[in-house]
């Protein structure tokens, strides 16, 4: 492990994590690493509520628009590419803020790979065969009854994931999510402070639902639509919270009210599953506002946690 501090802000998505972010980082002399599975893409900005202009022009942001929406990233790159970043923030004599809602990529980080068999890919075309034939829910629905930890924390369109669980299950007899949680009990990389925001329940609906609506006044159909000329329906940001929703209004005619009802649904149900994720996670502290992280007593918390 070493023994350069960093700072994580987790959370589900929509508890205000980039502003905190944003707040600390002035406060401790810090740069933000994102750690976001969508806004590592260039291009999907409003339904990724990607930093605007004017929040990246205040603080050094690292990790937003680094590859483009036709290559892949997977966790050890993430976190490759943040180990990088991180070390050049310590070089600056800086806190590194790593923030973000994609709690896979977050363990990587902090505390290394899990370590899972490689892939077989003969098993895998088979997967990938099955889905096809019985369709994706069919095989989420199996991996609930071998896996229940993965299954919780992976949507049930998500074939690559539930697909990466189905393999490691068939080869080793031991649940992904079992090694997982058996990882994320080891010893650390980096000397970190966790810590999670989330809202209240009913708070945090009337943020999602006013937070919907801005992102389309915004402009995401358009952008959804540009995207889709330039990449194709087939890109795999497209299959994330909110752009498969879009995605459909603009390609299949769902209609605008469904739209947004599909789309603060399915953004509910993504935030369960970041909640079940986060709770997994040792020696995490949760703020149930922003404003209590941000405030002198969260700041003195943090400051002890790093030593700093």
């Amino acid at each position: 492990m070493t023994s350069q501090p960093l700072l994580v802000i987790a959370g589900p998505t929509a508890t205000g994590k980039t502003a905190a972010a944003i707040a600390l980082a002035k406060h401790f002399d810090g740069e933000l690493v994102g750690a976001d599975s969508i806004q590592v893409y260039r291009g999907f900005d409003i339904g990724s509520a990607k930093p605007t202009a004017a929040e990246l022009g205040t603080t050094d942001h690292h990790l937003i628009d680094v590859i483009d929406p036709n290559e892949d990233i997977d966790a050890a790159a993430y976190a490759a590419l943040a180990d990088r970043a991180i070390k050049g923030i310590h070089a600056r004599s800086h806190l590194p803020i790593v923030v973000g809602g994609t709690g896979l990529w977050i363990r990587a980080l902090v505390r290394g790979l899990v370590a899972a068999p490689p892939v077989d890919w003969s098993l895998r075309k088979q997967l990938e065969h099955e889905a096809e034939a019985q369709g994706i829910t069919a095989l989420h629905t199996r991996l609930a009854a071998v896996d229940p930890l993965t299954a919780e924390t992976v949507h049930p369109n998500d074939a690559v994931r539930i697909v990466r669980a189905l393999e490691v299950f068939e080869q080793t007899g031991i649940p992904l999510g079992e090694l997982r949680q058996e990882h994320a009990l080891g010893a650390p990389r980096y000397r970190a402070a966790f810590v999670v925001l989330d809202l209240p329940r009913d708070h945090h609906t009337a943020v999602v639902t006013a937070r919907v609506q801005a992102m389309l006044d915004a402009g995401w159909i358009d952008e959804v639509r540009d995207l889709r000329e330039r990449w194709s329906d087939e890109v795999r940001p497209f299959g994330s919270v909110g752009y498969r929703e879009v995605l459909a209004h603009v390609r299949d005619g769902v209609s605008l009210e469904e739209t947004k009802r599909l789309i603060r649904k399915s953004t509910r149900t993504y935030a369960r599953r970041q909640r079940t994720w986060f709770k997994g996670e040792p020696g995490v502290s949760w703020f149930s506002e922003s404003a209590h992280l941000i405030a002198q007593e969260g700041r003195e918390r943090i400051a002890r946690e790093l030593g700093l």
